[in-house]
C-alpha cells in the first residue's frame, strides 16, 4: 500500500492545485498519485479536469551535488518538442518550493506501455521482439542526431573531455554516498574499477546529445502493434557529451542467453529470449543508423555498471538516512557489491559483447 505520510512529503495537494489553476484554468476534477515504479526523481499522476498529467520533482531531504535536476530536465525536453526526437508535450515548469517543496516540471501523460519485467502480450512474436530491440536503437539513434544549435541546446554542456568526466563525476557521487553508506559495509573492488575507469577512459569521442539515463523501461511503446517508440522519458542526467556512453548504458541493460544471471533487480532478462536481438545486433543496427562506431566495449559498459552502482550506493544512503520508502533502495546494501563484482568481471573479459 502506499505510504500516505511519504505522499505528504512530496506534494502538497492543496498548493499544487492553487498553482494549476492558475496555470491551466478551473478543473471539476482533480487526483493525486504517485508513481510507484520510478527509483529515482518522483513521478506523480495528476488529473486537472479532461487533463492527465505527469509532475516530476525530486526525492526529500539530500541529494548528490548536480542529481535530480529536473529543471534541467524540463529544458531539454522542451527543445525537443519539433524533433524527430519523441518525448511527451510540455505544459511547464516551476521553481517556487512554496507550491510542493522542490523545483517540478509538468507535461502530458502518454498512452501505452512501459516494458520492464515482461514483455506485453501483443509482442510476443519474433517480428515485434526484434523490432522492440530495433525501435530502442533508433530511438536513441535520433537523440544522437539531433542538431544541437538548432533546438537551442548549444550550452547544455561541454562535450570535450566528457567521458574523463564521467569517471570524475560518478567517482564523488559514490564518495558521496560512501559518507554514510560506509558505517555499514566497504566495497573496496569499487575502488579498483575507479582507478581501472581512469586509466582507461577514451581521449576523444564523438559529441552529441546525450540522454544520460537510455534504456528499454525508460521509453514506452503506442498501445499497438507493430512496436513504436511514443515518448522518452528521465532526461535528468542528459547533456552535451560522449553519445557512446549511451550506447554502454543501454547495453549494460540488455541481456543476452550466455549472461549469468543479473545482480540486481534493476535488470530485467527476458530479452534474453532468442527472438530478441543481441547486444552484438544492437550495436551493428546503431553503427549502421548513425554513422558511430561503437569502440571501448569494455570501458563503455564497465563505465555503466559503475554508473549504476553509484546510483545503487546513493539509494542505499537515502535508505539510511530515512529518506525514501522505495523497497529496492534497501536491496542495494548487497546489489552494489554484486554489481561492483559484475564490473569486474567486464574488465577482466569474463563478460564479452
Amino acid at each position: 500500500m502506499p505510504d500516505d505520510s511519504y505522499l505528504d512529503r512530496i506534494v502538497d495537494e492543496d498548493a499544487l492545485a492553487t498553482y494549476l489553476e492558475s496555470e491551466l484554468g478551473p478543473a471539476d476534477t482533480y487526483a493525486v498519485e504517485r508513481h510507484e515504479q520510478g527509483h529515482s526523481n518522483e513521478t506523480l499522476f495528476v488529473t486537472w479536469g479532461d487533463a492527465e498529467l505527469v509532475i516530476r520533482r525530486p526525492p526529500p531531504g539530500e541529494t548528490a551535488a548536480t542529481a535530480h535536476d529536473v529543471l534541467r530536465e524540463y529544458r531539454v525536453i522542451d527543445a525537443l518538442q519539433e524533433t524527430p526526437v519523441r518525448v511527451p508535450p510540455t505544459v511547464a515548469a516551476c521553481e517556487d518550493h512554496d507550491v510542493i517543496g522542490s523545483d517540478f516540471y509538468i507535461m502530458e501523460r502518454l498512452d501505452g506501455d512501459v516494458i520492464r519485467e515482461r514483455e506485453p502480450g501483443r509482442f510476443a512474436t519474433p517480428t515485434h521482439r526484434q523490432r522492440v530491440g530495433q525501435e530502442l536503437v533508433d530511438g536513441l539513434a535520433e537523440i544522437h542526431q539531433v542538431d544541437i544549435e538548432a533546438v537551442g541546446l548549444d550550452d547544455f554542456g561541454h562535450p570535450e573531455g566528457f567521458t574523463q568526466r564521467q569517471v570524475k563525476r560518478w567517482s564523488e557521487q559514490l564518495t558521496w554516498a560512501f559518507a554514510r553508506t560506509s558505517e555499514e559495509r566497504e566495497i573496496p573492488v569499487l575502488y579498483e574499477v575507479m582507478e581501472w575507469l581512469q586509466n582507461n577512459a577514451p581521449e576523444s569521442h564523438p559529441h552529441t546529445l546525450v540522454h544520460g539515463d537510455y534504456k528499454l523501461d525508460n521509453v514506452m511503446f503506442g498501445p499497438g502493434t507493430p512496436p513504436e517508440i511514443v515518448g522518452v522519458f528521465d532526461w535528468e542526467l542528459s547533456a552535451l557529451g560522449d553519445p557512446l556512453t549511451d550506447l554502454g548504458w543501454l547495453l549494460s541493460f540488455w541481456w543476452d542467453e550466455k549472461d549469468p544471471e543479473p545482480p540486481t533487480d534493476l535488470v530485467s532478462t527476458f530479452v534474453s529470449h532468442a527472438d530478441y536481438p543481441t547486444r552484438q545486433e544492437l550495436v551493428e543496427r546503431y553503427e549502421s543508423q548513425t554513422g558511430i562506431e561503437y569502440e571501448h566495449d569494455r570501458f563503455y559498459r564497465t563505465l555503466a555498471v559503475y554508473k549504476l552502482a553509484g546510483l545503487g550506493e546513493m539509494f542505499f544512503r537515502r535508505y539510511l538516512e530515512g529518506n525514501s520508502d522505495d523497497p529496492l533502495y534497501e536491496k542495494m546494501d548487497d546489489g552494489v557489491p554484486a554489481l561492483a563484482a559484475r564490473a569486474k568481471r567486464i574488465i577482466d573479459g569474463e563478460e564479452p559483447l
